[in-house]
């Protein structure tokens, strides 16, 4: 299953690649409004890429085919830089000489990279599920925008999720199995201090990336008999790791994961075996919501579509659609703030910073984006996979906020200060 998935992944990057829109030297003739994507078709997060890129693309192919925003079209620059940061540096230096006003680089060691760049050239960067989770902070970092809950708040929610289910917390023994790097480390302290606030016990236990092997793990969970258990990784790691669960008889509806948990992923683990397991979901899941119906009768049908058909509305396809959508939004109000531009870094950040309530006819919990919460308001929910898809367990809602912006604020005026 392993190697089959990634033939169909690589074949889908090389569609994505095969269609990359060439562009020239922006100018206010053309009415082009240029979004630069250089992302990791081939090395990491190729998991992703290829799906979330194929949403996004499809999106503004449905955008500009009705006309575009204003009278003016998106163009975006999508291309590879493999997770290599001189070649996302280059990569983001041609697209700022392009005439960009917008970069989703979709990887976290990327964004962490062009932090400083992007800040000085005042081009907005794009750094949903990746990145710094302290960029929810818009007044240290004005031109960063995650658009989406950070890891910080998918573990608040989560948390508040066992928290419901079982009434009460406390005495409860929650494990935490995580890739032993930043990533993988990042929620712990929201973790640990929820731990204090409710009166559960917090167990983790790391493993070593990629985490192709896991199983010395598994069984210490297991024999530590978890409440609840939540595992953080992506790739690989992820679906190793509910292997293992799986075969170490944890219950499923007691299992749950991050954002980082696709359809394709249980096409490895086993679409039967993972009944029940739960993840947090930023947006609606499937091809019943309008926008992606919008999509298969004006995109895909035409023939227009960037990538396999059977890819349409799988959760990473539907995040790529998503996000798309926020930066979409964010034209549309720089238009109706400034209409006459310049239309540049500092007009589409005027815009982004002004989307209110948005909700893309229901497809996406309502997102406010405001100068000073760059994370568009930390909603969500928590989805139990069935067998086929992902089911929604809970409405859109967000939990532990005083706890996740402490920790905002603690690490960007970190930032500040030292710039690190």
């Amino acid at each position: 299953m392993e190697i089959s998935r990634r033939s169909l992944l690589a074949g889908a990057a090389a569609a994505a690649l095969a269609s990359n829109v060439k562009i020239g030297v922006a100018s206010a003739q053309e009415k082009v409004i240029r979004f630069a994507m250089p992302q990791d078709f081939t090395r990491i997060y190729t998991f992703v890429t290829a799906e979330y890129s194929q949403g996004q693309r499809d999106y503004i192919s449905l955008i500009n085919g009705r006309g575009g925003i204003n009278g003016y079209t998106i163009a975006l620059d999508v291309s590879d830089h493999g997770n290599d940061l001189p070649r996302a540096i280059e990569a983001y230096e041609r697209a700022k000489t392009q005439g960009a006003v917008l970069v989703d680089p979709l990887s976290t060691p990327v964004a962490r990279a062009l932090v400083p760049r992007v800040l000085q050239d005042k081009i907005n960067m794009v750094t949903a599920f990746s990145g710094r989770s302290d960029a929810a902070d818009g007044t240290v970092f004005p031109y960063i925008f995650p658009l989406s809950p950070n890891y910080w708040t998918q573990a608040a929610l989560l948390i508040d999720f066992f928290r419901q289910k079982d009434g009460d917390l406390k005495g409860k023994k929650i494990c935490f199995v995580h890739i032993d790097t930043p990533f993988g480390k990042e929620p712990l302290p929201i973790v640990e201090k929820l731990g204090q606030k409710f009166g559960f016990e917090l167990q983790a236990f790391p493993y070593t990336p990629p985490g192709n092997d896991q199983s010395a793990i598994w069984p210490q969970v297991r024999r530590a008999r978890p409440d609840w258990v939540m595992f953080w990784g992506a790739g690989v790691g992820q679906t190793v790791a509910l292997t293992e669960a799986i075969r170490n008889g944890l219950p499923m509806d007691r299992v749950s994961s991050s954002v980082w948990l696709s359809q394709s992923d249980m096409d490895v683990v086993g679409r039967d075996q993972a009944v029940g397991v739960l993840k947090f979901d930023p947006c609606e899941s499937g091809r019943e919501p309008k926008v992606i119906q919008d999509i298969l009768k004006e995109v895909l049908q035409p023939g227009k579509g960037a990538g396999p058909e059977d890819k349409v509305g799988t959760n990473y396809y539907n995040y790529g659609v998503m996000l798309a959508s926020v930066m979409v939004e964010g034209v549309r109000m720089a238009f109706e703030k400034n209409p006459n531009g310049p239309i540049d870094g500092p007009w589409l950040n005027q815009g982004l910073v002004s989307i209110k309530d948005f909700t893309l006819d229901g497809f996406i919990p309502p997102t406010t984006v405001t100068p000073e919460d760059h994370q568009g308001g930390g909603m969500g929910r928590v989805s139990r996979w069935d067998g086929e898809k992902f089911v929604p367990e809970t409405d859109w809602f967000t939990a532990n906020q005083d706890v996740v912006w402490e920790e905002i604020k603690k690490y960007s005026q970190e930032f500040a200060k030292t710039g690190k």
